[in-house]
């Protein structure tokens, strides 16, 4: 249970829940995994890993994310004691239960419950009274209280309820047990010094041990910035996304508030105890998982965030780095590396950079990364990082292989008309052929899969990029799928789950799936990208939630 400090900001990272609710940002329970781990090595204080109420997918994810990652410390934390696990729950019981049974294993299990507070919220989607929000908030912090866990509370769309009545609630939660009041800002409506006024209101008049928490969304751009004016105004937690993924706009990015608390402490007094020279490994980590790239111009993490093109500013940088450089790119992890790998390295070495870079493999997953990483140093005469880390992604990004290509041939040019022939092995095992004509031959390859495959999926985006300069670079190619099957067949989603926090759009009611991969041939690895995406529908299909309508969480 964490304790109030003057001059501590604890982090809780919440990518795993808030930040999947990114359309397209779905996540395997194998990915979540690897990410918690990161997180934990990190330095977060802890992990929101998801919502366990939502499927028995999630439910499984937070499960294994408090046993394997929250019961005991990760080698290399900063922290001796390991982060505590959260399960995101609505002010219901059935809700906290899989809540508690998901996070029960951890050394610090924490059951984050929300309820909305604004008359907004209370009155068209709760259909509550202020009397009945009042009275459930209370009762079902006591209950969560009851399990043994510790209780966070949240007032949905707190920066826009009316703030007499917000204090009252607040004050009958922390009565409940809560000890740590979230006050998200969850449409990003706030300015800084509105919300900062909200803060101070609070610590005023709930005069109690319970920690003030941050939660502000990015709507009008403004996340980071209401949330550093929450800590000045008394908050000591900070609820934050890496790369500041999440839903609409996003979250407040967890590396930026991080490193504006260090940057500016003359400022702020206060810091965290994350391990800032892993925020860039983390955040091209959480980007190949989702398939969301960061922005060259993202603070602190995008590529450009150390660059300086400007005659000026590089005269400048090369007589005194301060003079156009607040932070050190070491600082972030961002100073290049001299390791170079080739056709003539072997398996340990190559294990070993994996590791460095925050993207290790074992077992046949090594194997297979290991024979591509051979097969491309005879191809191109340097192999860089981004090379082996793309390659890793292909490896950890691996969704169930319902469906493997087995050979492709593509015919284009100038002349006659792009086809595509394409060889699958299916799920039974059997080997299946077609060909297909198409705009290109991307198109043609896509078409001949969907023929073979008939998941009645719709292509939303195709992203193509070289990992690396020059003319043998490795391609690495995303693509987002929108599962369009109908009503008539098993993909269509539950009505009662219109609201779920799940990456649902919320005009078609379908999901949206990533498919990522890299190879030296374009062409290949689009249709390894578009295949996994297919194969991720096909698999999810049969995980919905149950259960009445869910509200989307602060």
């Amino acid at each position: 249970m964490i304790q109030p400090a003057p001059d501590r900001v604890y982090i809780l990272d919440t990518t795993l829940r808030d930040g999947e609710q990114a359309p397209g940002a779905t996540l395997t329970s194998d990915q979540k995994l690897e990410i918690a781990h990161a997180l934990a090595r990190l330095g977060v204080d802890g992990i929101e890993a998801g919502f366990p109420a939502a499927s028995p997918d999630d439910h499984e994810a937070v499960r294994r994310i408090a046993t394997e990652v929250g019961a005991a410390p990760t080698p290399g934390r900063p922290q001796a004691e390991p982060p505590a696990i959260v399960g995101l729950a609505r002010a219901a019981k059935g809700d906290i239960d899989a809540a508690w049974s998901a996070v029960r294993d951890a050394a610090h299990p924490r059951i984050h419950v929300f309820l909305a507070t604004s008359d907004l919220h209370m009155r068209h989607k709760l259909k509550m009274t202020r009397d009945e929000v009042l009275a459930r908030a209370g009762e079902m912090v006591a209950y969560a209280r009851g399990l043994g866990a510790e209780v966070q509370f949240s007032p949905e769309d707190g920066s826009r309820s009316d703030p007499t009545f917000l204090h009252q609630v607040l004050q009958a939660v922390v009565r409940a047990g809560a000890t740590i009041l979230n006050i998200p800002d969850t449409v990003g409506y706030a300015v800084p010094h509105e919300y900062a006024q909200l803060i101070a209101s609070i610590r005023a008049a709930v005069p109690s041990s319970a920690i003030i928490s941050v939660h502000c969304h990015d709507d009008l751009g403004l996340a980071c910035a209401n949330s550093l004016a929450g800590v000045a105004a008394g908050a000591r937690q900070a609820e934050v996304t890496i790369n500041g993924i999440g839903e609409r706009a996003g979250n407040c990015s967890l590396e930026e508030l991080v490193m504006a608390l260090r940057t500016r402490r003359d400022a702020f007094r206060c810091d965290t105890a994350i391990d800032a020279t892993q925020l860039c490994r983390l955040s091209r980590q959480v980007s190949r998982s989702t398939g969301f790239p960061v922005p060259p111009n993202k603070a602190v993490v995008g590529e450009n965030a150390f660059a300086h093109e400007s005659g000026i500013h590089q005269h400048g940088v090369l007589q005194h780095r301060e003079t156009y450089e607040i932070m050190k790119p070491e600082d972030v992890g961002a100073r290049a590396t001299q390791l170079v790998l080739g056709k003539h390295s072997g398996r340990h070495a190559f294990a070993a950079r994996l590791v460095e870079l925050g993207t290790p493999l074992d077992g046949d997953a090594l194997d297979r990364a290991f024979g591509r990483f051979k097969a491309l140093a005879e191809r191109k005469k340097e192999i860089r990082d981004p090379d082996l880390v793309a390659l890793a992604a292909d490896e950890v990004a691996r969704a169930p292989a319902l469906w493997e290509l087995v050979a492709l041939q593509v015919g284009c040019g100038t002349v006659g008309m792009p086809t595509a022939t394409v060889k699958l092995k299916g799920p039974d095992g059997a080997t299946v052929v077609r060909a297909a004509v198409g705009a290109g031959p991307i198109d043609a390859a896509f078409k001949a899969i969907d023929e073979l495959v008939g998941a009645g999926v719709a292509l939303e985006e195709l992203a193509v990029q070289a990992v690396t300069e020059g003319t043998d670079a490795l391609g690495e190619v995303g693509v987002r799928v929108r599962d369009g099957v109908d009503g008539t067949g098993t993909a269509a989603v539950d009505q009662a789950a219109v609201d779920l926090y799940d990456p649902y759009d919320r005009a078609s009611k379908r999901r949206v799936f990533h498919g990522h991969a890299a190879d030296g041939d374009i062409v290949v690895a689009s249709v390894k990208a578009y295949l996994e995406a297919v194969n991720r529908v096909i698999g999810q299909r049969d995980v919905r939630p149950g259960g009445g309508a869910i509200e989307a969480a602060s």
